[in-house]
């Protein structure tokens, strides 16, 4: 039977969920004390992340101008380089080397990410808007509008997480990062409620990519610039709204052609929270290791065993790793691993190097490490099963635990304990413990790449929070000039 209705060309009101994100970027106050101490280090962290991927040439070769020569003075700053771009190729170039790694932080709920991925877009947007705020004789914006709209991009995109599985109809949690960036840059460049309406319409209009990278038997590098493909779409999109350009109402509602019938099953997203800073204050940060979330707490319970094992490997007749069901479903993996971006989310690869080693660094991912035969003969004698009351404890809003548990069996009958690790260094509740490793590896990832007078300046920048705050966006940006 035909819908005459469904034929009807009125106008739809605005998608409820739209309006909610266009009323928080532009009307809600950030009062928590503790949410921008947390976008602090945030902001310490993701540099952090950033430079120590300029030390791989598959990283920096994306990085750049598109063609050669095509750079722009005056414009977007990328930190650890001589890089002047406009500010969707720059939020790009900030993007992709900060995520590069897969070492910074993280947020897991029914969708997970990795909300410090907007930074790209916010960085770009923050450094071009005050560049050319000066050359016109005006003020340029402080880094506290810069920790702002972090808190804010982090809010959208992890709370639209908290109840909405993208992965789970294939999906990838790269597009919660160019809706995100997208509402919150539109904002920095001045655009009112009505202009992010317009804009945050369009991300979701863009659809969405496949996790078909993430996943074997494809996984590859382009998980690895993936968000800044995205914080980079949600720039032009912003810049795209500026001129005036109209939005769609029902983007996600509108039957047959909106995202929620073609891309979601039909399903309405769920929330579970009002928009707040609720995300930036529980956000997980990767600080021990660079790996795959869902398996930090699995390689700390392998660093655990490493003296106990170390002159046993050849002994070991089982391992076994109980996890989360999302690891399982994600990170379990077997057989032959093509390169760093297949073994940064096997499990089984992330609990034999510090096993066998001790240690896990993004250098243990290369060729030379992982032709160590012994990592797969210890992959093979791995068994990895969900734990309902991690995957439980996974869910819980009130604890946000990633729990995981390694025991090791040999082939005498004894056994090591297991050890279980309910939540790593750098959850919430690991604060105290966690920020002073947090400040070192800011420390040992920026500081050799700058000058010793220029290093000493940001250091004490970033040792004094309100200082940090108060500072003009383009003089933080020099800092990172190399």
């Amino acid at each position: 039977m035909s819908n005459v209705e469904s034929r009807s060309a009125k106008r739809a009101d605005w998608d409820q969920a739209l309006v909610d994100i266009a009323d928080y970027v532009c009307n809600f106050k950030i009062d928590s004390e503790l949410a921008f101490e947390t976008a602090h280090y945030c902001l310490m962290d993701t540099l952090a992340c950033g430079f120590q991927a300029l030390d791989f040439p598959a990283c920096t070769k994306l990085m750049g101008p598109v063609v050669p020569g095509a750079t722009l003075s005056g414009g977007a700053r990328v930190p650890g380089t001589s890089y002047e771009l406009d500010p969707v190729l720059a939020a790009f170039n900030i993007g992709a080397m900060n995520r590069w790694l897969d070492f910074n932080d993280t947020w897991l709920a029914a969708e997970w990410g990795h909300p410090s991925d907007n930074l790209g877009g916010i960085l770009a947007v923050a450094d071009y808007i005050s560049r050319q705020a000066r050359a016109a004789g005006k003020g340029p914006l402080t880094m506290k509008d810069v920790l702002t709209a972090a808190i804010k991009a982090h809010e959208i995109q992890g709370v639209l997480a908290l109840e909405n599985s993208y992965n789970r109809v294939g999906l990838d949690h790269v597009l919660l990062v160019r809706v995100a960036t997208t509402a919150v840059v539109t904002r920095m460049l001045g655009g009112d409620h009505a202009t992010v309406l317009n804009a945050v319409s369009n991300a979701w209009l863009d659809g969405c990519s496949l996790r078909t990278y993430r996943h074997a038997p494809n996984t590859g590098s382009r998980k690895s610039w993936a968000a800044g493909d995205a914080t980079s779409r949600g720039v032009r999109l912003a810049l795209i709204a500026m001129t005036g350009e109209m939005g769609y109402p029902s983007a996600l509602s509108a039957p047959t052609w909106g995202y929620y019938d073609v891309l979601f099953n039909g399903k309405e997203f769920e929330f579970q929270r009002p928009y707040g800073s609720y995300v930036m204050e529980n956000i997980l940060f990767k600080i021990s290791f660079p790996a795959e979330f869902h398996a930090q707490t699995a390689v700390e319970a392998g660093m655990t065993l490493h003296a106990q094992v170390k002159d046993r490997i050849d002994d070991i007749e089982k391992i076994v790793i109980e996890t989360q069901e999302a690891a399982v479903r994600i990170i379990d993996k077997t057989g032959p691993l093509n390169n760093p971006a297949d073994r940064d989310h096997c499990i089984q690869y992330m609990v034999a190097v510090p096993l066998i080693f001790g240690r896990l660094t993004a250098a243990d991912y290369e060729d030379e490490v992982a032709s160590d035969p012994r990592i797969d003969e210890l992959r093979t004698k791995m068994l990895v099963t969900e734990n309902r009351q991690y995957t439980k404890d996974y869910f819980d809003p009130e604890l946000r635990y990633i729990g995981n548990s390694v025991q090791i069996f040999f082939k005498d009958g004894s056994s090591t304990d297991r050890v279980a690790v309910d939540f790593p260094i750098g959850h919430r509740k690991r604060r105290e413990e966690g920020i002073p490793e947090l400040k070192k590896k800011f420390v040992d990832s920026v500081s050799p790449r700058l000058g010793k007078k220029q290093w000493a300046e940001l250091d004490a920048l970033c040792a004094d929070h309100d200082k940090l705050a108060a500072t003009a966006v383009d003089d933080f940006m020099a800092l990172l000039v190399v």
